[in-house]
């Protein structure tokens, strides 16, 4: 892979007109493509302009729909009624590169060079270079939401860039473990905004800071050590926020899922006829258990414990809990078995991935109620809280600061430099 990489860097290097390099020819992104093409043993493809690939059998044409699929450790190329059988993974690279050769994966445009692969002997993994300031466009409107003001945006980009600048020389993906990067799916605003910006980053001491951001800090800033550990650095200080709308949030948590005492355990689809009270937040607990050691069904009986502890960080913001499950795990060979597990003050940080990220949004929290029959959790904000917060870079775009003032709002001491 490696080996292809730079390959495709000295092919780009000559391709790519100086007008629309980035800082160097280096300044290359290579996104793995997970979000919108999950894991697949089947993709399409179609090529507007001429693409060239390493493999000189093959003559890839304009316009015409091809299936690469993964059988049995190996990938095949279909067109029509021909199939080639391609070595280790398939490169589509474009004669020239222009906004006019674009590759269409599964109905979504990507510019730049696309290497086709096979990931774990079963799954097609298209991974996607292209310039620095091309992947940003394709960044930028899918972080935030693009109607937002121009300096607003224009902040998101820096924080887009400084974080993409610090990943050149590694491979990420497209999603939100990374940036969320949707390929040639630009905006007009969000274009722009990037284009004013060109090549501008956060800098600390001369060198490229992680810059964080979040939806919403609840009204409060976070620092990194709290969050990640590690140093505490400078640029992330704990404060009010008064741009941040706070977003407050709550959700409830049925205390028992299944009344087992009235299921009919003589009717042979019982299993299939017993549903949980909270579909979404049990749905979430099944995949956090199913990667934790207990793979296959699961049906959620119960939680009979669900607590926090009285620590609180300099923000506010809880640390400890606990939480108890219990189960019902039916074995690939049909055995069902009750189980529990107890997480007994531990970090919230192992019990917010069970209930679900986009349910349990913060670790800043104002109540947990333990009624007769449910829990009940407030707090506010959504995300770690670190470094800028997008809806109070919105609100400070809308009382007309401008990006440096946003940037120097959330990273504080810091600077804006040309990217090197």
């Amino acid at each position: 892979m490696r080996d292809i990489m730079l390959i495709l860097m000295l092919v780009f290097a000559v391709l790519i007109p100086d007008s629309a390099k980035a800082a160097s020819s280096e300044d290359m992104m290579h996104v793995r493509l997970v979000n919108y093409i999950g894991n697949t043993s089947k993709v399409s493809f179609q090529l507007k302009g001429d693409y060239f690939t390493f493999d000189p059998t093959i003559e890839l044409k304009e316009g015409v729909t091809y299936q690469l699929v993964a059988k049995k450790g190996s990938l095949f190329l279909r067109e029509g009624k021909e199939t080639y059988r391609i070595q280790e993974s398939l490169v589509l690279i474009p004669n020239n590169y222009d906004y006019q050769h674009v590759i269409q994966i599964n109905d979504r445009p990507y510019l730049g060079a696309v290497e086709l692969r096979l990931e774990d002997k079963e799954f097609i993994r298209p991974v996607n270079q292209l310039p620095l300031e091309d992947y940003l466009k394709g960044v930028v409107p899918f972080e935030v939401f693009p109607d937002w003001g121009l300096e607003t945006l224009k902040a998101q980009a820096l924080a887009a860039r400084t974080y993409a600048a610090s990943h050149l020389d590694q491979e990420i993906d497209d999603t939100i473990s990374y940036q969320v990067y949707g390929g040639y799916t630009w905006n007009e605003n969000t274009t722009k905004a990037v284009e004013e910006t060109k090549g501008e980053v956060i800098t600390y001491d001369n060198q490229l800071i992680d810059a964080f951001y979040s939806a919403s800090n609840g009204g409060v800033t976070e620092n990194n050590s709290h969050v990640w550990g590690g140093k505490a650095l400078p640029f992330f200080p704990i404060k009010d926020d008064p741009y941040d709308p706070t977003h407050p949030w709550e959700f409830t948590l049925n205390k028992v899922q299944v009344d087992v005492d009235n299921m009919d355990w003589y009717n042979p689809d019982w299993w299939g006829s017993t549903k949980e009270k909270d579909k979404e937040i049990t749905s979430s607990i099944k995949k956090w258990l199913n990667n934790h050691g207990y793979p296959g069904e699961i049906k959620i009986l119960s939680i009979p414990k669900f607590e926090l502890t009285d620590q609180q960080l300099a923000s506010d913001r809880s640390v400890r809990g606990s939480i108890s499950v219990e189960f019902l795990w039916k074995l690939f060979e049909g055995t069902v078995l009750y189980q529990r597990i107890n997480l007994d003050d531990v970090k919230l940080n192992r019990i917010r991935p069970m209930i679900g990220g986009t349910i349990f949004k913060s670790y800043l929290i104002d109540s947990l109620e333990n009624e007769d029959e449910a829990y009940t959790m407030k707090g506010k904000g959504y995300g770690h809280g670190v470094g800028m917060s997008q809806w109070g870079a919105y609100v400070m775009g809308e009382k007309g600061k401008n990006y440096k003032e946003i940037i120097q709002f959330y990273f504080p001491k810091t600077d804006i430099s040309q990217i090197k």
